[in-house]
């Protein structure tokens, strides 16, 4: 038998995946499975990006630049004006295979082996596995659920900050938390950053889908940051567009971005088909992102409402994205998840919730969290809440809780 490298050995197992066998065997057996463990939107991808792929009219699917298409670059450049960066052109943008591309381009471009960032937690899942597939190491600074996951005192991040430190890794607003960063933690972020010519790398994928009359305050906002800022974008989730793989890195830092095209060229090109309907959605799409909104304005106050009414649930009402974290009065969410796939219905219905422990370097902080994605319908996450009560009821009695 070959041998399997360390690298894919010590690759983490996605806490958001993992359970789907289970889910895939209840489903066999009849099982309804309610899926609120992955960030997969119902919401409809807008017609144009629909109808530009029905209409394409090619006669050879070719290669795209390894930067992106100036088509689709353009279209970026003029998305970014519209948020008040005029300075940007397309040169700024390296256009990617999803917002996990341009991690890996980010992470690759500043970090060797054995390098060290730093990242705020919980934190998007995938960031260990961007990280150990380069041999980098996540610093973890601890965000806590009864500040609503707020930035940790920036003096947590300072403590941590060695010779190997290469960049601090933010999501905006967050993944797995829905936390939104106010304009004065990004700033204590910016200060640092400059302090030790450290990098940020913020990830905010999800920056249309703020509530509460807040908006999404961008790394881009603070221009001193020029040399010292990546950011990371994604068509996935604004458009609901995650099948066509389409992101890109932006950058104001010559040096930066011409380092990250190395690795873009030796990956060849980012997908054409993607570029062309991510193009077209960026087309009079104002009202489009405010119906969206809107939606998971409702949908948020719908779960988190009932969730907190759950006796022993914890949930804070988070400011963006569409997850939340709750808090659940059992021993091991782990084991809860996978028992309600392979023990539990009610009415022949269960539901499939994320560990959160995958969320942190320690899962043990995580170990009576659960990260909830309210990316289904109204009526669908009341049936779930209510699955979530009577389960909890249920499991507490079956093992003594």
């Amino acid at each position: 038998m070959p041998n399997i490298s360390n690298r894919a050995q010590h690759m983490p197992p996605s806490p958001v995946r993992k359970l789907v066998p289970y889910a895939l065997k209840a489903k066999q057996q009849g099982i309804k499975v309610y899926h609120l463990n992955i960030g997969q939107p119902d919401i409809e991808t807008p017609e144009t990006a629909l109808n530009a792929l029905k209409n394409i009219d090619l006669k050879v699917l070719e290669y795209a630049l390894s930067e992106g298409n100036i088509e689709y670059r353009r279209a970026l450049t003029d998305y970014y004006h519209t948020l008040g960066f005029s300075d940007l052109t397309p040169d700024n943008f390296i256009v990617t295979n999803g917002g996990s591309e341009a991690l890996n381009f980010a992470i690759s471009t500043l970090c060797d082996d054995g390098d060290e960032v730093i990242i705020p937690e919980p934190y998007y899942a995938n960031y260990n596995g961007f990280t150990s597939t380069f041999n980098v190491h996540v610093v973890a600074v601890p965000s806590t659920i009864d500040t609503g996951f707020a930035l940790p005192p920036i003096e947590e991040f300072e403590k941590k900050i060695t010779e190997k430190t290469r960049a601090i890794v933010i999501c905006n607003p967050g993944n797995p938390t829905g936390y939104l960063y106010t304009r004065e933690e990004l700033q204590k972020l910016a200060e640092i950053a400059l302090k030790y010519d450290i990098v940020v790398i913020s990830d905010e994928v999800y920056r249309e889908y703020v509530y509460d009359g807040k908006q999404q305050i961008s790394m881009l906002d603070f221009p001193e940051l020029s040399e010292n800022c990546i950011i990371i974008d994604s068509e996935s989730k604004r458009y609901s567009m995650c099948g066509v793989r389409i992101g890109c890195m932006l950058t104001r830092s010559k040096k930066i971005h011409d380092a990250a095209m190395l690795f873009a060229q030796a990956r060849l090109s980012p997908v054409l088909l993607g570029q062309i309907a991510a193009t077209a959605a960026h087309q009079n799409d104002g009202a489009y992102i405010r119906a969206v909104r809107e939606e998971y304005t409702h949908r948020r106050n719908v779960l988190v409402d009932l969730l907190n009414a759950i006796p022993g649930v914890i949930c804070p009402k988070p400011r963006g994205a569409f997850y939340c974290v709750a808090e659940l009065p059992v021993d091991d969410t782990e084991k809860f998840a996978q028992w309600l796939l392979e023990k539990y219905s009610l009415n022949k219905e269960t539901i499939m919730v994320a560990p959160a422990g995958g969320f942190y370097s320690d899962p043990e902080l995580g170990k009576k969290q659960v990260r909830i994605a309210y990316v289904l319908k109204e009526e669908d996450l009341k049936r779930s809440a209510e699955i979530l009560k009577q389960a909890l009821k249920k499991y507490r009695e079956e093992f003594s809780l």
